[in-house]
């Protein structure tokens, strides 16, 4: 992963990810027990950005838009 920053309170995390990053699931490899949720896999290519539904993680694609 490129960038894992979280806020002081523990309740929301922006996390930047680039090509070597993908397919993205939240929750990610190496996640500790107590922040596991079940396992969602988020489109971030299509609008740099995604949300996770359960944990409200935001993740940013960092990598450039890929093309169809």
């Amino acid at each position: 992963m490129s960038n894992d920053t979280a806020d002081t309170s523990g309740t929301s995390r922006q996390v930047e990810l680039s090509d070597k990053d993908l397919p993205l699931h939240c929750p990610m490899a190496g996640a500790p027990l107590w922040a596991r949720h079940p396992r969602v896999f988020l489109d971030v290519v299509k609008h740099g950005e995604a949300l996770c539904p359960y944990c409200g993680t935001k993740y940013t694609y960092k990598g450039g838009k890929k093309g169809h």
